[in-house]
């Protein structure tokens, strides 16, 4: 590149520029820029990001068979179906590759996405049947399923111990030549939509690969890209964070601004461009351009829901589309902050005052938020689990929707990493996986408390997954979802001890805790990821967070003065420093507790085994359903109790929420005390947590502390455009006889 640069300059010629803007630098690299890419490859080394030559041939050995299968396939059906001789041994058949593996940059023990490419006298029932019995009848097939009604329709096998995911697409040609270009936008015409999506991902890998000026430097740092965003937990096209696809476009837009860059000058300067980024504004890699094949396109001109997108990524292939609609405001939020602490980091890597393993250190979920929401699915057989588990997790997005629109909610974060359960939550079922959802409340001021009511969020959400999974007849007895609202010190119970003790360990400062017996006390109460935590790229290694740095901020810019209240007057005392949470559960024997919404003197004693201080909402499949709580006044209405008590609660489960506004005034410690309300029906689903703990918790409720105001993050928009993946909104309720069980899950925040 920098040869072309220069020559084009000789000549008088302006360089040539790659996207839709000039280059912002044309400068080439200097000797410690190749000095600094060198060590930054060598960090890179231990996370198994690199394949040896065995390993790529065996890769290619594996596609050559298979592109062999795809030919005999197509030879043996021309037969079937009477094709002259001609016709079948000139049909030909081609298999491509796309994704990471065409991209350059899979990692060690990745699938391989690939695309079967078929002439048009092979139907797509074709592939789906009698492909598939080929294939099975094939030695070094296992596990196979193919998934017929799939938004992309694929069939996912292991050939010889490498994981493939094969995607059809029918051309209206009488043979497929082995030179086939894909790019060509005249190959979509007269399609059916289903080959058009699974052409798709061949046709945007190899534009993209088209527009990089550098090929080897794009590959270099779409790899330390994906690491980095793997380790942080922040890669999940599913969950709302970025796909593999998304990163590469802003990788690839970073090389097209610094053309003459390597690689560690590109990780730096993707930092900078895009912690400085101004969404919704587009990434593009180049014009779109019209086909005229009356295709649907990204274009917010014209398409009013395209506007919503809070953080559009364009695919640079006909027709365009938005890579990033399952993007919320609060997983915006995560991966901007983590652009800002990835330029920070990279900063003082380029100064030489750390490595680049320090870019890679993974995050601290479980020492960053107060509050969490412990999301678990459970079923009863290890097949059952694993439909169950695919299904919940795609879903996830719309819990964390729903708990963004609640007006006393500020981030959702949800942890990309799921884990094994422990079986004393799920006593019914032996098969369990668990996520986390970190939460933060808005300040609660000019109030001596709120009660915020959870129960319509989490419920909408439990009905979303169950409409889904009665659509495409998934719902089997014994499945079942679970939403607990935890706090940080109770996460132990949900996390192994061993864990919690090995994260201690870490030297890395956890910013929301000070530096006096609060630590040794929370020694044994902070949890942690799991070790053996599941992620969705086997052949990456992605360990449990551990820590965030001090300079972590949000684009708020309200965030710094909020982390630094949380800082702030956690000296004085080793009890509780969070806003107290008042759960309706099961409570502690004889314990006299104020219910939400009545006036302060008024109690009721119950008598019952103490929870942890979350509070539950199962969804039980085959018990019956348990009456709600009387809704407590609206404070829209203007009702607060006496005591300065505001109650909020849905009209109705159908029916839309009016939230309040957001309270006014100057802020006041909250003092700590729990107490916990619930119901002692035996179909009640309870913690497992000793009622030592109960105890505990009582014993440290008598004792003040001062608090921490919550901090806030402004939010643009107040609703986000559900995916077209999900189920329409008219689609009918489960109508088979397994029930459900609907308990509420409300908390107050007291002053």
């Amino acid at each position: 590149m920098r040869e072309t640069v220069g020559s084009s300059l000789l000549d008088g010629q302006p360089p040539k520029h790659y996207g839709i803007t000039s280059s912002i630098s044309l400068a080439g690299p200097k000797d410690i820029d190749h000095i600094y890419t060198q060590k930054l490859t060598e960090a890179m080394g231990p996370f198994g990001v690199f394949e040896d030559d065995a390993e790529l041939s065996h890769r290619m050995v594996v596609l050559g068979k298979l592109n062999n299968l795809v030919k005999e396939w197509i030879a043996e059906l021309g037969e079937q179906k009477s094709l002259p001789p001609t016709i079948i041994s000139a049909a030909g058949g081609k298999i491509f590759t796309f994704g990471s593996y065409r991209l350059g940059v899979h990692t060690k023990g990745a699938d391989i996405d690939s695309l079967c490419v078929a002439p048009r006298h092979v139907e797509r029932s074709d592939f789906f049947q009698t492909f598939s019995e080929k294939l099975k009848q094939q030695d070094g097939i296992k596990n196979l399923r193919a998934v017929e009604d799939a938004f992309v329709p694929v069939i996912k096998f292991e050939f010889m111990n490498t994981e493939i995911d094969l995607v059809f697409a029918r051309l209206p040609l009488q043979c497929i030549p082995d030179n086939l270009d894909l790019r060509d936008d005249s190959r979509l015409r007269n399609l059916d939509i289903r080959c058009i999506r699974s052409l798709n991902g061949c046709r945007v890998t190899d534009e993209i690969l088209h527009l990089v000026p550098n090929k080897e430097n794009f590959r270099l740092t779409l790899r330390a890209i994906k690491l980095w965003a793997k380790r942080r937990g922040i890669y999940s096209n599913m969950l709302g964070f970025l796909g593999g696809v998304s990163w590469a476009m802003l990788v690839a837009r970073t090389c097209q601004l610094y053309p003459n860059a390597i690689a560690s000058t590109l990780v730096h300067k993707f930092f900078l461009v895009f912690s400085k980024w101004e969404w919704p504004n587009p990434v593009l890699l180049k014009q779109p351009e019209d086909s005229n094949l009356n295709l649907p396109v990204w274009d917010p001109r014209v398409n009013p829901a395209d506007r919503c997108h809070l953080m559009p990524i364009i695919t640079p292939a006909y027709p365009q589309q938005n890579s990033t609609y399952n993007v919320s405001i609060s997983t915006r939020s995560v991966m901007v902050e983590e652009f800002k602490q990835g330029l920070l980091v990279t900063d003082e890597i380029l100064l030489g005052r750390c490595d680049w393993s320090k870019l890679f250190e993974p995050p601290n979920f479980f020492h960053k938020y107060k509050h969490y929401i412990v999301l678990t699915a459970s079923a009863s057989t290890e097949e059952h689990h694993l439909e169950w588990v695919g299904l919940v997790e795609s879903k996830i997005r719309v819990l964390v929707g729903n708990l963004e629109r609640n007006n006393f909610i500020t981030l959702a974060h949800v942890n990309p990493q799921s884990f094994p359960g422990n079986r004393d939550h799920c006593k019914d079922n032996e098969y369990v996986s668990m996520w986390f959802l970190g939460i933060i409340f808005k300040k609660v001021e000019n109030a001596e408390s709120v009660n915020i009511d959870l129960t319509h969020d989490i419920q909408s959400f439990t009905d979303t997954v169950y409409r889904q999974a009665n659509n495409i007849n998934m719902l089997k007895k014994g499945m079942k979802i679970e939403a607990t609202h935890v706090k940080r010190k109770q996460l132990h119970h949900y996390l192994p001890a061993e864990v919690v003790q090995k994260r201690k360990k870490q030297s890395v400062p956890d910013i929301n805790r000070s530096a006096c017996a609060l630590l040794s006390k929370r020694t044994s109460l902070d949890g942690n990821f799991l070790d053996s935590s599941r992620d969705t790229d086997t052949g990456t290694p992605c360990d449990s967070p551990t820590s965030c740095h001090k300079s972590s901020r949000s684009d708020s810019p309200s965030f710094p003065d909020a982390h630094r209240s949380l800082t702030e007057g956690t000296s004085s005392t080793c009890s509780q420093t969070m806003a107290d949470v008042h759960v309706h559960a099961e409570p502690a024997q004889g314990l006299s507790i104020p219910v939400i919404g009545s006036k302060p003197e008024s109690a009721i004693a119950v008598k019952g085994l103490l929870p942890p201080s979350g509070c539950t909402i199962p969804t039980v499949v085959g018990l019956n359903v348990i009456p709600r709580l009387p809704s407590p006044p609206n404070f829209s209405q203007g009702n607060p109790t006496q005591n300065g008590s505001i109650s909020l609660s849905p009209k109705s489960a159908a029916a839309k929420r009016a939230h309040p506004p957001c309270l006014e005034g100057s802020p006041k410690r909250i003092k700590d005390t729990e107490m916990l309300l619930g119901f002692s029906e035996p179909t009640f689903i309870e913690p497992s947590v000793p009622p030592e703990e109960g105890r505990q918790q009582s014993e440290e409720n008598l004792v003040p502390a001062g608090a921490m105001p919550i901090p806030t993050i402004e939010r643009s928009r107040s609703q986000r455009l559900p995916s077209k993946e999900l189920p329409d909104s008219s689609s009918p309720a489960p109508t088979n006889n397994i029930r459900v069980i609907k308990n509420s899950i409300r908390l107050t925040l007291n002053r």
